[in-house]
């Protein structure tokens, strides 16, 4: 604009606004004076200034320091208390520059995939293997783990210093017997790894009545459900870039695994935790934020445009690579989210398993389960992975 208004004396504004790409009502509009615009109007559903501070507060707090906003949505509803909906922390957290993507996503293109269907826990199990940096170079352990595909509840882990066809062989048996699989009622889903695909496995399988499926070769969203799982528990606060020792290794899994099951108020799961979708406290979680939407709706209605707020539900289906509905032209039965009834009280928690035999273990997890469930866990639950699984043993 300033080059314009210096060449417009000698060339004009027609030839300098021509010459130099610029519309003349362009020039025109920026040599008016701009009057100030009003102040925009606060709304009446805006939050107060004591109100955005305890909000400020709790998203400062300590204990939510590493926690996503619908995080700690959730884990306030379940305490008893609502100060705002899980947008307007995001809004109040981009008011303050504190809200940011933290890390690279990686997308994966679609592929047409196996298809596996469940309805309840216990149905779809899916498991998988992965390595852990032990404290040197090229040393590793490795960590198996079995996820009740409906719950996302772990039902059995185990660190071993190899990965082996007879450690898998022995997991899968001792975590089935467990929780009490009948035959022919479950499927068991893994990629296409040399433990997965072996022999005794599959024999194994076999002789359980276990319905055995793996994914395509070299595509790892046919096994999505266990590689999620890795990348929540990598990516924890305390999990280390390296593990000093096998102890080492077990303790901390078994903590992060208490964490995962008992206090990880997942997002596919209505931000229920995973042991209260697999021993059935769907809809009692689900009434208690019912109740408490309610107080918060009748103490401030103005502010709840839609009506009375309802809690999110758990899906009642849960597909791996789910089918296409030829109506929508997108995947079914992956929105379809209603209350479950009816599920497994409580059967045995899964926690670390010995290759050599399903010693008594005892972990403080334990109390977390509902009463008739903790004497029956108590017996094999582990916070501290697998007791009797010494080095030895392994070699």
């Amino acid at each position: 604009m300033r080059a314009v208004h210096e060449m417009a004396p000698r060339a004009g504004i027609a030839a300098s606004c021509a010459a130099l790409g610029v519309a003349r009502a362009t020039y025109y509009r920026a040599r008016r004076p701009q009057a100030p615009r009003p102040p925009r109007p606060a709304s009446l559903r805006a939050l107060s200034h004591e109100e955005r501070e305890a909000v400020y507060a709790q998203l400062h707090a300590p204990r939510f320091a590493d926690l996503a906003p619908a995080q700690i949505f959730a884990q306030l509803l379940d305490e008893g208390q609502y100060l705002c909906s899980v947008r307007t922390m995001y809004r109040l957290l981009a008011a303050r520059a504190e809200l940011r993507e933290r890390r690279a996503q990686l997308r994966h293109p679609v592929y047409t995939a196996p298809q596996l269907l469940a309805t309840r826990p216990n149905q779809l199990w899916s498991w998988d293997i992965t390595k852990l940096l032990g404290p040197q170079k090229w040393t590793y352990f490795y960590l198996y783990v079995i996820l009740d595909v409906f719950s996302r509840f772990v039902v059995g882990w185990m660190v071993a210093t190899r990965e082996s066809a007879t450690l898998a062989q022995r997991l899968i048996e001792q975590t089935c017997t467990r929780e009490g699989i009948e035959p022919q009622t479950l499927t068991l889903h893994a990629d296409r790894g040399s433990s997965m695909t072996s022999k005794p496995v599959a024999l194994l399988l076999a002789d359980l009545g276990v319905t055995k499926t793996h994914s395509r070769p070299h595509v790892s969203n046919d096994n999505p459900f266990s590689e999620a799982h890795f990348k929540t528990l990598k990516y924890r606060p305390e999990f280390p870039e390296r593990f000093g020792s096998l102890e080492h290794s077990r303790a901390l899994c078994g903590d992060l695994f208490d964490w995962y099951n008992f206090e990880h108020h997942h997002s596919a799961l209505g931000w229920l935790t995973p042991a209260d979708v697999h021993f059935g406290r769907t809809e009692q979680r689900l009434e208690q934020r019912r109740r408490i939407l309610e107080i918060a709706h009748a103490a401030h209605p103005e502010r709840f445009v839609h009506g009375v707020p309802t809690p999110t539900a758990p899906p009642a289906e849960v597909w791996i690579n789910p089918p296409l509905d030829p109506a929508a032209g997108s995947p079914s039965g992956t929105s379809r989210k209603a209350p479950l009834s009816g599920l497994k009280s409580a059967p045995a928690v899964a926690k670390g398993v010995s290759p050599e035999g399903p010693e008594p273990c005892e972990g403080r997890a334990s109390s977390r389960v509902d009463a008739p469930a903790a004497k029956a866990t108590a017996a094999v639950r582990s916070t501290h992975g697998e007791v009797s699984m010494t080095q030895s043993a392994l070699q």
